[in-house]
Order: C-alpha cells, then structure tokens, then sequence
C-alpha cells in the first residue's frame, strides 16, 4: 500500500525557557501543506532479511538504520507488533533541513501504514505515543491537523483554524541551519500575546503580533533567509515567517492573489501551494 507523508509550518515559534534537562520549552502551531513525499510498503516473500529500504527522489544523507521509517518499522517489531519482512519504498520532495517535518511525517504515516496494511489495530492514541518515541513533533503527524503546541513541541491541543484556499510561496535557499545552533543562540522569553489569541486575529494582523524567534539568531547568520522574507511581503504576501528553526520561508497570499513568477537565489527550491 501507499501513502503520502506531508510536510507542515510552524505559525509562529516562542522559545520561553530553557529547561533543567537542557532542552527548551517551546509555543507554536503546527499547520498541515500540501506538499508531499510518497511511501510504500509491500509484504517481502523472498525471506531475506526483515525489511529493505529503496530511496529515490531527494538525496537522504545517513545510515539506513537511522532512517525514521526504518526505526517505525523496528519500534513496532519491538512492541510485539506481528509484521512480515517488508520492502519499503521512500521517494522524497520534502526538502531535508528545512523545518518542514519531512522525516517526522514519513516516520508517523508509516506507522499509521503498518497499522493499516496490517490490522494491528492500534488506536491514534496508541500511534501518538509510538511516534512521540521518534521524535517531538512525530507525533503531530498522525491526527494531522492543526495543532497548538508547547512543552518541548510534544504537548499537543487542537485549535480551531482554516487556511483553505489561501496560497503558500514556499522557498527553501540552499543554506543548511542546525537546530543546535540554532537553540544555542536563542534567548528564551515569554510572548506578550497568546498564539492561540493571535490566530483568532484577521490574517493581515499577523505580522504585527505572530513572530518567530529563531529568526533573530538565524537571519544574522544567513541574510539570505532574512532576504527571502523580505521578497516574499514585497511579492504581496499577507504574512511570511521562517519555518521552525529554518532554513524554508513561506508567504501565505490570498485567495486568488497573483503570485509573481519570481526568482530567488541560486539553488532555492520553490514551491507554490494551495491550502486545504
């Protein structure tokens, strides 16, 4: 059977603490985009072996055994799930690095796959726990809607928003940002305004309130991905961010909007979306 793993943003990102246990409390909302990579998985009769991986599409850099889809597939075996040897088969176009969730959505659909294809009949609940052992926001992915986050972006509430129709300029430069990096220069402080207060917000507010505060140690550090912002509101976008810890930007344009055929740096990945 086959699925299609999509990405997500982030609609803003408040870094309020850093933790005891060094990691860093965090606020944002996970929205879902059309943009997608596509995941297979067929029933191996050959008997060698417990699964294989076959990748194609983007470069994925790194051990198979540490592919995401890989460690879902183990993380059940080692639950005492019942599952045969398995050809998987990944094709990527979410660009890796970009704060998109790429891996994190191949990780929970594949889940989600194996329940399915299967008939582990595993509640959401029961995914939801799987995929957080994966990662934070792995778990996001299995109900896949918008979500209000907070904790270490693993604490998770429904929120009610719709972008349907709205049109998402995605770019992603050809600048890799490390999460570490980024963490290790940010400046935890708590938001004047609530996330969840500001969404509730005409659209066209958003700038004036809704911010994401990776963007003050990483644009320093990489004026393209300042730039690309930049262009974006002069493109005509009604609000534009980093995504996660970076290195993708998007603009979100109205309805119907006219979307200029622009040219970004050399090596940016664009993409032009509409909302559901």
């Amino acid at each position: 059977m086959i699925t299609f793993p999509n990405a997500k943003i982030n609609l803003g990102l408040n870094i309020t603490e850093k933790r005891p246990d060094g990691y860093h409390n965090l606020e944002t909302i996970f929205y879902p985009i059309p943009l997608e990579d596509a995941l297979e998985v067929c029933t191996s009769y050959k008997g060698e072996g417990k699964y294989s991986l076959t990748q194609s599409g983007l470069p994925i850099e790194g051990d198979i055994e540490k592919n995401l889809v890989v460690k879902a597939y183990k993380l059940l075996q080692d639950e005492g799930c019942d599952l045969p040897p398995v050809n998987i088969y990944l094709h990527k176009h979410i660009p890796s690095g970009s704060g998109l969730g790429g891996g994190s959505a191949d990780a929970a659909f594949m889940l989600k796959l194996l329940n399915g294809t299967y008939n582990l009949h595993l509640t959401e609940e029961r995914l939801e726990k799987y995929a957080a052992c994966l990662g934070a926001d792995c778990a996001f992915f299995i109900r896949n809607r918008p979500t209000y986050a907070e904790g270490i972006g693993n604490i998770f509430s429904p929120v009610e928003l719709s972008l349907a129709n709205w049109q998402l300029v995605l770019v992603k430069p050809a600048v890799f940002v490390s999460t570490r990096d980024a963490f290790a220069r940010i400046r935890p402080q708590h938001p004047i305004h609530n996330l969840k207060d500001i969404i509730q917000l005409p659209i066209e507010k958003w700038k004036d309130y809704m911010v994401n505060d990776f963007e003050e140690s990483v644009f320093p550090q990489f004026p393209i991905i300042g730039d690309i912002k930049a262009e974006l509101y002069r493109m005509g976008a009604v609000y534009a961010s980093m995504s996660g810890s970076g290195s993708s930007v998007y603009g979100l344009f109205a309805p119907g909007a006219f979307l200029p055929d622009e040219d970004f740096s050399t090596g940016s990945q664009m993409f032009r979306l509409t909302l559901k």
